[in-house]
């Protein structure tokens, strides 16, 4: 963790959210630093986990991936052992893109990306209902996504 980013930490952070694909070089010259002093702090920033890791951000329609949906998710019991197996359950497929624990109604709230409607049911019947912790599941279609993957307010 960063106890406290510096004013060219924030330069650089917010030049690899804009392109992550930038060479040192190029992100140097961006933020008006040598490259060796930006390698440096690009570093830094990775050990101290602010960079998590270089990546390219794939369009999921492109791929394939049309059904979209957020799932709320209610569990029967909260006992330990049936929450980590459901949270390891979740962390292992690949449709589920994100999962939080929260407040309110539902204990958890999943983004699944599925090919189709009939492969989002698949996942339904195969996966999400045979977990034992799961008692109901409520399902919002995305329509569209009107915001995704925003950068982070520096």
């Amino acid at each position: 963790m960063v106890a406290s980013l510096q004013p060219a930490d924030i330069r650089i952070l917010a030049a690899l959210q804009e392109d992550g694909r930038l060479s040192n070089a190029d992100l140097a010259e961006k933020v008006g630093m040598s490259a060796s002093s930006c390698w440096r702090r690009v570093r830094a920033l990775e050990e101290a986990g602010a960079i998590e890791r270089p990546g390219v951000r794939l369009n999921p329609e492109a791929c394939g991936l049309t059904f979209q949906a957020i799932v709320h998710v209610s569990l029967v019991r909260h006992e330990m052992r049936p929450v980590e197996d459901f949270i390891r359950a979740v962390r292992a497929r690949s449709e589920v893109q994100e999962c939080y624990a929260t407040t309110g109604q539902a204990d958890y709230h999943l983004r699944v990306l599925c090919r189709d409607l009939a492969a989002y049911n698949a996942f339904l019947e195969e996966f999400l209902f045979r977990q034992p912790a799961v008692a109901s599941a409520q399902t919002n279609m995305v329509l569209r996504a009107v915001k995704t993957r925003g950068v982070l307010p520096l």
